[in-house]
């Protein structure tokens, strides 16, 4: 019989993950119950991902605001502290950010806008317009930016992060003074020393600041880097990654991946003797068309996968095979000119007219995307995906 399905994609559902549980044994167990309940046939470069933050939770991967504000305190003393390009996020760095303040006697927060780094607005575009602000060389204090902008809640959390954030760091009795540019240098007219809290523009970052006359730079990923009295740590990433456990921890993200998707492969290989690829997702790799955030707050979409998810797709576009190479033919003469250029098609198509519109992302980027737009970040219940015929094309 003719095949009517191609990529095929189901959320399985898996009992709630504790500290100390196998992660391993309870994925494979899930996936082996879901293909027997279910009816469908474990397959060779059938898919499995998992959310990092279940891998989190079985490694007891989890830290206090005291194990960061203890490290912060270590690093900075009591120097005034830079804390500069946070994003806006209650789940991802509020917790983080009162750890912070209560290792720092003064904080001065510096943020960039109109946005953060992954989108969340502090101010329209259209308002910076009419005000005639130019981000990229205006500094502007807390006060000019109250009275050319006003208070703007976040178009999702309805809250002010000027206000959020100021109230976290003075909860400590910790004097904080918030300044708002895009250029890193400008947290040197206030101090020497500086945490960095972007993400993806770090390393950029800490470089200019160190060529400019920085004495202390460090960035989330340098706070624990290692364990602070028995806390969770991440050695390479710190608390970049991490997300609100309760008000007063956070947990980080996961450590030491690698063996976990190995040894899923390779038990599910002894069970069913096919080879399954594995990998590990966090935020997937998209961007929000009202908010317009950018969701990518983890440092990276997977930190760990099997061998089989390595590099790009390589594909044609089958609307430019019809329209051009063979707009001559119809029906079944089309379909078989299209599935036999198909399989003579070259090994490398970068730059081929027949795969424009074919971006070639990461597979772990595109695979991560699709298996967190499924497990959703809510109740769903559904922490591991199963993917089926994702590397299948039009003549399988």
């Amino acid at each position: 019989m003719e095949r009517v399905v191609g990529t095929v994609v189901r959320g399985l559902r898996c009992p709630i993950i504790n500290q100390g549980d196998s992660i391993e044994e309870i994925v494979v167990d899930s996936v082996l119950k879901a293909s027997e309940i279910e009816g469908f046939e474990i397959g060779d470069k059938d898919i499995v991902t998992i959310t990092e933050s279940i891998v989190a939770r079985a490694q007891g991967n989890y830290a206090t605001i005291d194990h960061i504000a203890q490290d912060v305190s270590s690093k900075f003393g009591d120097d005034t502290i830079g804390v500069i390009f946070p994003i806006l996020s209650r789940n991802r760095f509020a917790i983080c950010l009162r750890g912070i303040a209560k290792g720092a006697k003064k904080v001065v927060l510096m943020l960039s806008y109109p946005s953060d780094e992954v989108g969340n607005h502090l101010v329209d575009l259209d308002q910076l317009d009419e005000k005639g602000v130019n981000p990229w060389t205006d500094v502007l204090t807390e006060e000019q930016f109250r009275n050319l902008f006003g208070y703007k809640k976040h178009t999702f959390t309805g809250v002010d992060y000027i206000d959020y954030y100021k109230s976290l760091i003075e909860e400590y009795g910790v004097e904080c003074e918030v300044v708002f540019s895009n250029n890193p240098k400008t947290i040197l007219n206030y101090t020497k020393s500086v945490l960095t809290c972007d993400i993806h523009t770090r390393l950029r970052t800490k470089r200019i600041l160190k060529a400019n006359g920085a004495e202390k730079v460090y960035s989330l990923d340098n706070i624990l880097a290692e364990s602070v009295d028995g806390s969770g740590f991440n050695e390479a990433y710190g608390l970049l990654g991490s997300n609100k456990s309760t008000e007063n921890s956070v947990k980080l993200f996961p450590r030491n991946c690698q063996p976990i998707v190995d040894k899923i492969q390779s038990v599910l290989k002894e069970k069913t003797g096919k080879q399954v690829e594995v990998m590990i997702y966090g935020d997937g790799a998209f961007k929000d068309p009202v908010g317009k955030i950018w969701e990518l707050a983890d440092p990276v979409v997977s930190p760990a996968y099997t061998a089989g998810l390595d590099g790009t797709p390589n594909e044609v576009k089958l609307k430019y095979l019809a329209d051009n190479n063979f707009s001559h033919l119809r029906g079944e003469e089309l379909q078989q000119a299209v599935a036999e250029y198909i399989n003579n098609k070259d090994a490398d198509l970068v730059g081929a007219m027949e795969s424009q519109g074919t971006t070639p992302r990461k597979l772990t980027d595109l695979i991560g995307s699709l298996s967190d737009l499924t497990s959703g970040s809510g109740d769903k219940g559904t922490p591991v995906i199963y993917i089926q015929g994702y590397f299948d094309n039009y003549t399988k």
